[in-house]
């Protein structure tokens, strides 16, 4: 089937979304939930497929912790979509509303995009977090993921389908588009008029592609290139402890730590602790020669190093003389994901959060907080990191648009 006649089916089982009720979309999402940790095991076996796979292909380690899925990962997603059900359902809600003078009732209140497109890679558990969010905002999802992970993904939407019709919903709500070529991209790039919103959630190179030559709309997810400024008030026992969880807690996520910033005057006493607990994490530092002076462990860091999302045990580290200096910095290598601050000082963190140009700023807190679950919004269908439409983790109520209704009683323009 090409992506035209699967977008024409999109379109029909979208319109049966619209107007199905928010029990019926929970339902169906518990029913989901429960089916995918009934068969966890066809999962674990088709994902084992995939990594063989990926690792005969020379993929890197971290590639395959986001293509790898466990029991308790399964468990996982599917308790995310449990979390989804019990959230309220955005479509319908009244945005804002008022009366006008001449009487007519004026109601702005959101609505399902229609058909959703989402081109990813590696990380089959963003198929069933796609697929749930789409459902619960009353969209139809396609979902063109990697070829690494095609088997993970054919089964979990082969489970998906089924447990819909189950629950008396359109199985083309959810539909898995051919990975073995690039053609089905290019395909669902040009489905302007079918494909309501593109979104592109991955590298770089695939998110300047979709963004470069799709004549769908598209909201842009971005890389992370994350940094954490340590501020010369900041508390130096907090700060090694959120600049190791920022980096370590996952080291193959956008929201993790890339980079280190630390204010001259406490480099001396905060260097050599956060070099020796990144040396027992095994995390390779790439400094500057003010950083490489406290180790010799210390990787002498390129430019392209601070301006690196590694997704690996890696992360650059520079001395900088100032606030303004750290902010400059991220600036110029930010990719306007998260930063973060580790400061006593409210003026300093202050300063920051107007200073810098990010979805996301923290105040002396993990960068690993940056996250649609962890913000409350239940499975999130990426992070934007455009200014338009939506910013940060989208949740349910990004992936909706509005329509004005106005109610009347025979009133006419002069």
């Amino acid at each position: 089937m090409s992506v035209r006649e699967q977008a024409e089916q999109a379109r029909v089982a979208a319109v049966t979304l619209a107007a199905t009720p928010r029990a019926e979309k929970d339902r169906a999402l518990l029913g989901m939930a429960d089916a995918l940790v009934a068969r966890s095991p066809e999962v674990i076996e088709a994902n084992a497929a995939d990594l063989a796979a990926g690792r005969a292909a020379g993929l890197s380690d971290a590639i395959l912790d986001r293509l790898a899925l466990t029991p308790a990962r399964v468990t996982a997603i599917a308790a995310a979509l449990r979390e989804m059900a019990g959230l309220p359902d955005p479509v319908g809600e009244v945005v804002r509303g008022s009366t006008l003078p001449n009487g007519l009732e004026l109601r702005q209140v959101r609505v399902p995009f229609g058909v959703v497109g989402m081109i990813y890679e590696g990380r089959p558990n963003v198929t069933v977090d796609a697929a749930g969010i789409c459902l619960k905002s009353g969209n139809a999802a396609l979902l063109r993921g990697s070829s690494s992970a095609a088997n993970s993904n054919a089964k979990l939407v082969e489970i998906l389908r089924e447990a819909l019709e189950v629950a008396g919903l359109p199985a083309d709500a959810v539909q898995l588009l051919d990975s073995s070529t690039r053609d089905s991209v290019k395909e669902l790039m040009r489905a302007r008029g079918l494909v309501d919103v593109l979104i592109p959630r991955g590298g770089a190179s695939l998110i300047r592609a979709v963004v470069e030559e799709s004549t769908v709309p598209v909201i842009e997810t971005g890389v992370g290139n994350c940094h954490v400024y340590v501020d010369a008030a900041a508390d130096l026992e907090k700060a090694v402890a959120i600049v190791l969880n920022s980096k370590t807690q996952r080291l193959s996520t956008c929201n993790t730590a890339e980079s280190l910033l630390v204010h001259a005057d406490v480099a001396d006493a905060f260097l050599p602790r956060v070099l020796a607990a990144f040396a027992e994490a095994g995390v390779t530092v790439h400094g500057s020669p003010e950083v490489a002076a406290h180790s010799a462990d210390v990787v002498p860091a390129t430019d392209d190093d601070f301006a690196t999302e590694y997704l690996s045990a890696d992360i650059s580290a520079a001395v900088v003389p100032s606030l303004a200096a750290a902010v400059d910095h991220i600036r110029r290598y930010g990719t306007q994901h998260t930063e973060a601050i580790v400061t006593e000082s409210l003026a300093a963190s202050r300063e920051f959060v107007a200073a810098v140009d990010a979805a996301a700023v923290m105040v002396n807190a993990s960068t690993r907080f940056t996250d649609g679950g962890e913000f409350g919004f239940g499975a999130e269908i990426g992070i934007s990191t455009q200014k338009l439409h939506a910013r940060g983790p989208m949740g349910l109520p990004e992936l909706t648009s509005t329509k004005y209704v106005v109610t009347g009683d025979g009133q006419l323009r002069g």
